[in-house]
C-alpha cells in the first residue's frame, strides 16, 4: 500500500532462462547437408532397386537398405554430437544442448531408428514390398516422415539465425532434400513420370488416363510450390524453385533409370522453375518483400511455368496428344492451385484495434 492508499501490483519476475546454446554455424550446418544428401542417395538407389531388381531382393539386408542405413547413421551421429558439443553449456545435453532446428531433427532420428526396426521386421514376416505395396507400407511412411524431421535440421537452423548470403544455400539444399525424401512414395503419382500428356484423349479408357495425368500435376504442384513458399515467405533466395524441381526430377528419374521423354520434361519444369525464381526476384526488387498478394503471385508463377516447361518438353520429345482446352487448362489450374497455396502461406494482416 503506498502513502497515496492506492495498492501497486507486485512487478512480475523474470522469465527463468535456460542455457544459452551456440547456435549451429554455416559449416555445421553444411556438414548436415553433406550427411543428409548421402541418406537421400541411399534412399534413391534403394528406390531403384525396388524398381529395377526386385526380383533379386530377398529381406532387409540389402546392398541399398546398407547405403540408407550407413547415411542415417552419419546424419542421426552428426545431429546428436553437435549437441554433446554444448554440453559445457547444457550440462544435460540431451534435453537441452541442441543448437535451433536440432532438436525436431534429434526426433526424427529417434523416429527413424524405430522405424527402421519396424522395417525390418516387416521384411523379414511379410517379404519384400512391390509396387503400390512399397509406397503405402507403414514402415516406409513412417521412415519417409523421420528423414524428412531429419535432414531439414540446417532448413530450421537458417530461419532461426536470419541470415543470407552463403547461409542460404545449406537453408536451401537442405529443404531440396526435405521435399526429395517423400519423393520414393509419390513416384506412382508424379507428373515429371507421366506421359498422360502425350496420348490422345479418344477411346476407351483414355478420357480417365487423362484425368489421372490432370491429377498427377496438381499433386507435384502441391509437393512442389508448398516448401517453396514456406521459404520465399522470409526471404526471396536465387534458385529455390529450380533446386525443388531438379531434386524431385533426379529422385524420379534414377528410379526409372532416366527415361529420355521424361528427362526432357524434366528439364523443361527446371527450366520453368527458374523463370519463375528469376521473375521473383524481379517483382521483390520492384515492389518490395511487403507487397500484396507477394505469396499468391509467387504461388502462381511458380506452379504455372513449371507445368507449362513441363508440357513443352513432351511436345518437343514425344508431341502432346491432349486438346487445347486441356493442356492450357492444366496449366490455368496449377496456377489457381499455386495462388491458392500462396493466399493460405500469407502472414495474417494486422487490425488496429477499435477506438472507444
Amino acid at each position: 500500500m503506498t502513502s497515496s492508499g492506492v495498492r501497486r501490483e507486485a512487478s512480475p519476475a523474470a522469465p527463468a532462462t535456460g542455457p544459452r546454446i551456440r547456435p549451429a554455424s554455416r559449416r555445421e550446418d553444411l556438414v548436415t547437408v553433406l550427411f543428409g544428401a548421402c541418406l537421400t542417395a541411399g534412399a534413391i538407389s534403394d528406390g531403384w532397386a525396388h524398381s529395377n531388381v526386385i526380383e533379386t531382393i530377398e529381406g532387409f539386408f540389402t546392398p541399398w537398405h546398407g547405403l540408407l542405413y550407413a547415411g542415417f547413421a552419419a546424419t542421426a551421429a552428426w545431429t546428436f554430437w553437435l549437441a554433446y558439443q554444448r554440453r559445457g553449456d547444457a550440462p544435460r545435453w540431451w534435453r537441452d544442448g541442441w543448437p535451433a532446428g536440432y532438436g525436431v531433427g534429434a526426433v526424427g532420428a529417434v523416429g527413424f531408428l524405430l522405424a527402421g526396426l519396424a522395417d525390418l521386421t516387416w521384411h523379414e514376416t511379410l517379404g519384400v514390398e512391390v509396387g503400390l505395396d512399397a509406397s503405402f507400407s507403414p514402415s516406409h511412411l513412417l521412415l519417409d516422415a523421420s528423414a524428412v524431421l531429419l535432414v531439414t535440421s540446417p532448413l530450421r537452423s537458417w530461419w532461426a539465425s536470419g541470415q543470407g548470403g552463403l547461409r542460404s544455400a545449406t537453408g536451401v539444399a537442405s529443404l531440396t532434400l526435405g521435399v526429395m525424401a517423400p519423393s520414393i512414395l509419390l513416384t506412382y503419382a508424379s507428373a515429371l513420370l507421366t506421359l498422360a500428356p502425350t496420348r490422345a484423349i479418344g477411346g476407351p479408357g483414355a478420357q480417365q488416363a487423362a484425368v489421372l495425368g490432370v491429377d498427377a500435376y496438381l499433386l507435384t504442384t502441391l509437393v512442389l510450390v508448398g516448401p517453396f513458399l514456406l521459404a520465399h515467405r522470409r526471404r526471396a533466395v536465387p534458385g529455390t524453385g529450380a533446386a525443388l524441381v531438379a531434386g524431385v526430377a533426379l529422385f524420379d528419374m534414377a528410379m526409372y533409370e532416366f527415361p529420355t521423354p521424361q528427362v526432357w520434361a524434366a528439364l523443361g519444369a527446371v527450366c520453368g522453375a527458374g523463370l519463375a525464381d528469376a521473375l521473383l526476384l524481379r517483382l521483390d526488387a520492384v515492389r518490395g518483400s511487403d507487397a500484396a498478394l507477394r505469396l499468391p503471385v509467387a504461388g502462381a508463377l511458380l506452379a504455372g511455368l513449371v507445368v507449362a516447361g513441363h508440357l513443352t518438353g513432351l511436345a518437343l520429345t514425344e508431341g502432346v496428344g491432349w486438346t487445347p482446352e486441356v493442356y492450357t487448362g492444366v496449366v490455368t489450374l496449377a496456377a489457381l492451385l499455386g495462388a491458392l497455396l500462396g493466399g493460405l502461406a500469407g502472414r495474417p494482416v494486422a487490425r488496429p484495434a477499435p477506438v472507444g
